[in-house]
C-alpha cells in the first residue's frame, strides 16, 4: 500500500542514532551498535511469557549464548565469539518471532533476516556469509540457552525442554545469567561485552 502522498511504501526505519536503515537493502553504514543494544534490550524472548518483573530480553539471551559458546569452545577466536554475541542482532529491527511463527511466515521473513545479518556482520568486521561450521556451533549454544530459558523461565518441564531443544550436556543453569533485568541494565551489559570483544587482541 502506498504512503498517503502516493509514494511507494516506506521500507526504512529511523533509529535513535538518526540512522535510517533500509529493510530491503540494508547498508552496513547505517548499522550502529548502540541501536542494536537499545533495541535488543527491549525485545522480549518467548513473546514475554516468562516469569519475573521484567522480560527476558534478546540482549540477555545474546549474552548467554556467547557465554555458552565461549565455554564450549574456549579457543575460539574473537571474531567467532563476537558473532555469537551478535547472532540475533537482526531482531533489533524485526523483533523476536517464536520459531513456530517463523515456520508459518516462510521465505520473506528469512530473506529480510539474512540481508540484515549480512549488513551487521560486515559493519563489525565479520564475514558477510558466516561459515556453516561456525553457525552450527552458535546454534548449539543457542539451543542450550533455549533449554534453560524454557525450563527456568518459561514454564516448560525438563523432559519437554530436552525433547524440543536437546540436552544441555554439562552446562548448568547456574552457569548462565538468567536473572531478568530492566532494559537499561541489559543494554549496558550488552554494550560492555561488545566492547570487550571488539578490543580483544586475538
Amino acid at each position: 500500500m502506498p504512503d498517503r502522498d502516493g509514494s511507494p511504501p516506506r521500507a526504512w526505519q529511523r533509529m535513535l542514532s538518526g540512522r535510517r536503515l533500509d529493510l530491503l537493502e540494508p547498508s552496513p553504514l547505517d548499522v550502529e551498535i548502540e541501536d542494536i543494544a537499545h533495541g535488543l534490550a527491549r525485545v522480549a524472548r518467548w513473546n514475554g511469557q516468562t516469569t519475573g518483573a521484567h522480560a527476558f530480553s534478546v540482549a540477555q539471551h545474546s549474552l548467554a549464548v556467547e557465554a555458552v559458546f565461549s565455554a564450549l569452545w574456549p579457543e575460539a577466536p574473537r571474531g567467532h565469539r563476537l558473532y555469537a554475541l551478535l547472532h540475533d542482532a537482526p531482531e533489533y529491527v524485526i523483533g523476536d518471532m517464536i520459531s513456530p511463527f517463523k515456520s508459518v511466515m516462510g521465505g520473506n521473513y528469512r530473506d529480510v533476516e539474512a540481508r540484515l545479518e549480512t549488513a551487521i556482520n560486515l559493519r563489525f568486521g565479520l564475514p558477510g556469509l558466516v561459515p556453516a561450521a561456525l553457525k552450527r556451533k552458535v546454534k548449539k549454544a543457542d539451543m542450550v540457552c533455549a533449554y534453560f530459558e524454557a525450563t527456568e523461565l518459561a514454564g516448560f518441564g525438563k523432559a519437554e525442554g530436552i525433547k524440543l531443544f536437546g540436552s544441555p550436556g554439562q552446562v548448568e543453569a547456574d552457569d548462565l545469567a538468567l536473572d531478568c533485568v530492566p532494559a537499561d541494565e541489559a543494554e549496558t551489559r550488552f554494550l560492555k561485552r561488545f566492547a570487550e570483544l571488539s578490543t580483544d587482541g586475538d
